[in-house]
């Protein structure tokens, strides 16, 4: 069964959220039938710690003003590194980038389909259509 619509909604408030404050290489999983514990992932990269808390914070925040969620969990927000925020039927991963090229989330869910985040990114929709199409 895929990520529910509910969950998916919620996905691209997150991820418009972590596009107004700069982060890049923002993509999404629906990882409900693999996983079975929780709908979706979203990962999204910031260039600095400060960064990334940052983009943890507005996505926080625009998700409770806008959907009234609140996370379940929020780890490590005091490194700065990756902020994972877990709301049950969706999780969050905010890394640094050399982080996430370390860990390679993508390349683990690489067999699930990606959520159409529905961004606007003028840099990559003129350039490379195919890109813009995987947000």
């Amino acid at each position: 069964m895929p990520a529910a619509q509910d969950s998916i909604d919620s996905v691209r408030v997150a991820a418009q959220a972590a596009d107004s404050i700069k982060a890049t290489d923002i993509v999404a999983f629906d990882v409900s039938e693999t996983l079975g514990i929780t709908d979706a992932f979203l990962v999204a990269s910031g260039s600095s710690d400060r960064q990334v808390v940052a983009i943890a914070d507005e996505v926080e925040r625009q998700l409770h003003e806008r959907r009234h969620l609140d996370a379940r969990n929020c780890e490590g927000k005091t490194e700065g590194e990756w902020v994972l925020l877990d709301y049950g039927d969706f999780v969050v991963h905010v890394m640094l980038a050399d982080k996430r090229e370390y860990y390679d989330l993508e390349r683990l869910w690489a067999d699930c389909p990606a959520i159409d985040l529905q961004l606007e990114h003028p840099e990559t929709t003129s350039a490379d259509p195919a890109s813009a199409e995987e947000r």
